[in-house]
Parts: C-alpha cells; structure tokens; sequence
C-alpha cells in the first residue's frame, strides 16, 4: 500500500518537473524533421567516411530540402600505453575526435559550435593482422560513438529551438 501511494507521489511530482521527450511529435516532431533537413558536408579519410554514413544513418535525411549543413574536422590518433621488457608496446589507445559546426543555410550562420569524442583500448598482440583488425574495429566503434554524441547534440539544439522561451529569461 506504501508502495503504491509513494508511486503515486512520485508520478505528480515529476509530471511536474518540466521534462519534455526529445522525439515528442514521432516522425513528424520538430526534433525529428529538423534532424532529417541536416546535410553532412565531406569529411576527410576513413575515419570521416565512417563518421559522415553512421551520422547519415542516424539523420534519416530523406527527400527533405536540407536547411543545415554540419561540418566536421576529426582528429583521429593512436598512442602506445603499456610497454613490454622489449620495449615493445603492449597496449594502445585510440581516440577520436570531432569538431563540428552546424550551419543555418539560409543566413551562412553558425548555429552550434561543439566537439565530441571517444576513446578505446587496443590489446597488441603478436599478429601484426589481428592488431590492425582491433584497430579498425575500434574505429568503427568510436565512429558510431562519436556520431551518436553529435546527433544527440544537435536533437537538444533543435528542441531548445523550437520551445519558446519563458517570460524573462535570457536569449541564448
């Protein structure tokens, strides 16, 4: 019965909080739409073709006239970690990098200016194939990771966008 009667408490006190859904409206929100009008402008190396497909994959840009281009420079490096008594390295790090811009096509304005990045831990191994393979593995994954971050990004610009502002508060 306490249970049921602090579910209760908690269910009117968080309708009451303010949060909204990111992705209210389905397909048709503003979230969605203006996530589907965003073009990803060319990015440089493997690293880049991986980054702008998952960004492209997660967009849904479809038939809609692109109002926003995201520009994207990504700094991809690999660093040695632990190091063996013949002074070969035991481990690596690979970090991915991006800065990006989102930028209003209509006004040449950028809009959101921001940076995103992961990093992963490589196991080197005797086989120079196997080492090689992890690291592409790792690349594929941070690319995803890194695509997600900015999406996200971009989904929290859209939404504070499309909510006005209340009464008193300052333009960001």
């Amino acid at each position: 019965m306490r249970a049921a009667a602090f579910l209760c408490v908690a269910a009117l006190t968080l309708s009451a909080c303010g949060l909204r859904p990111l992705y209210s409206g389905g397909s048709g929100g503003t979230v969605a739409s203006t996530l589907a009008s965003v073009q990803v402008a060319p990015i440089e190396g493997q690293s880049g073709w991986l980054v702008s497909n998952a960004l492209r994959d997660r967009l849904n840009a479809g038939d809609t006239t692109a109002r926003y281009r995201l520009e994207i420079q990504l700094d991809d490096q690999i660093s040695g970690l632990g190091v063996r008594r013949d002074d070969s390295v035991a481990r690596e790090r690979r970090a991915l990098r991006a800065r990006y811009q989102l930028v209003d096509l209509a006004s040449g304005a950028v809009v959101l200016d921001a940076t995103a990045g992961s990093d992963a831990g490589i196991d080197v191994v005797g086989s120079e194939y196997a080492t090689i393979a992890a690291e592409r593995t790792a690349l594929e994954r941070l690319s995803g990771i890194v695509a997600d971050q900015i999406v996200a990004r971009v989904a929290r610009y859209a939404q504070s966008e499309s909510v006005p502002a209340p009464a008193g508060a300052a333009a960001q």
